[in-house]
């Protein structure tokens, strides 16, 4: 365990059922979640829960992970609703293997226990994940931690089967976003919502997550960066919000590349069109794939059978340092589907 939960278990153990607490330790030991936690997340798309329609739709769009929305894109008439559609959706279609998660209500409505309750209840061994939105404090998260065990060990699932996706949407949830992330086993990713931050520091600005032409500059770099960093000290894939000016791609391409160049693994999608384009963005090339597989065979042969630390690689040199950098995309480029083209 990390952080507030381990805190927060220590002070609840002696009063929760001793099978439950085992449970718990147990998953917390060996891990949660591994079949989704390093599977690729370059295109997230977002399919609302209410629209049989889009639900119907979603399997068939090449998309690294889709959430089923039960939050911002459901009105609130549709939210009780909506549940039954999303698990039947689950069930029913054919998903893949690419990550699948449903986004619940935040904590501050009144559906966030429901929507666990009755989706994760019902939906089966398929779910991976449960989105948990505009998250403010680590306890948030380990409340959703501790809803999710009970709700795993009632309806029969593996304890530490159902992940966790935070967003990070408020000033308040930035200022804490280094607990938020060491806040349970069960986090995979953290994810940055841009419209919802920008009205929470009342940013004068009425589309989010396009660029802004007046500012000189990126207008969220120390945002991006400062999730960025938090997410990668613990261990999580890190995501940008959505593009919502939808029919223009090509801006979609340019500002995508901010959060592809600091290191994210990916970002949001609301149309096919856009998945396809982030599938692009948040991939290594095939050059760079096999570069970095040189890099890594020619660094092996200096250390290993030369005893060299540091040489030449063409015009460049090349370390340890070097190395790290060509894992990332080695890993990048397995995940994307690549295969070396080339020999050392």
């Amino acid at each position: 365990m990390r952080g507030p939960q381990l805190y927060l278990f220590y002070i609840y153990a002696p009063w929760l059922d001793e099978s439950f607490t085992e449970d718990l330790c147990a998953a917390s030991l060996h891990g949660m979640s591994q079949r989704s936690r390093n599977l690729p997340r370059r295109s997230c798309l977002s399919t609302p829960g209410s629209s049989e329609r889009f639900l119907a739709k979603a399997p068939t769009v090449t998309a690294d992970m889709t959430f089923l929305d039960l939050e911002d894109s459901v009105a609130p008439n549709e939210k009780v609703a909506a549940r039954a559609r999303v698990v039947e959706a689950i069930r029913t279609l054919p998903w893949d293997d690419r990550v699948l998660c449903v986004r619940v209500n935040a904590w501050d409505t009144k559906w966030t226990y429901g929507d666990v309750i009755e989706v994760v209840g019902n939906a089966g061994e398929r779910l991976d994940e449960i989105m948990l939105p505009k998250v403010q404090s680590a306890a948030e998260v380990v409340a959703m931690d501790l809803l999710l065990t009970q709700v795993e060990k009632n309806c029969g699932l593996p304890i530490g089967h159902i992940g966790i996706e935070a967003q990070i949407e408020t000033a308040r949830g930035l200022i804490n976003v280094d607990e938020i992330c060491a806040a349970s086993p069960r986090l995979e990713t953290i994810i940055f919502g841009p419209a919802d931050f920008a009205a929470s520091i009342e940013m004068p600005v009425l589309t989010g997550g396009v660029a802004i032409p007046e500012y000189p500059g990126d207008h969220f770099n120390y945002v991006f960066s400062r999730i960025l960093m938090a997410g990668r000290a613990n261990g999580l894939q890190v995501i940008d919000g959505p593009f919502l000016k939808v029919r223009d791609n090509d801006a979609l391409r340019e500002f995508a590349q901010r959060t592809k160049i600091l290191g994210y693994d990916g970002k949001w999608a609301l149309t096919p069109d856009q998945a396809a384009v982030l599938n692009e963005v948040y991939s290594p090339t095939q050059e760079q794939f096999d570069r970095a597989w040189d890099i890594l065979e020619t660094y092996r042969v200096a250390t290993e059978e030369n005893n060299t630390g540091a040489l030449m690689f063409g015009d460049e040199m090349i370390d340890e340092a070097s190395r790290k950098m060509a894992i990332k995309f080695l890993t990048r480029g397995e995940r994307a589907g690549l295969s070396r083209s080339t020999t050392a």
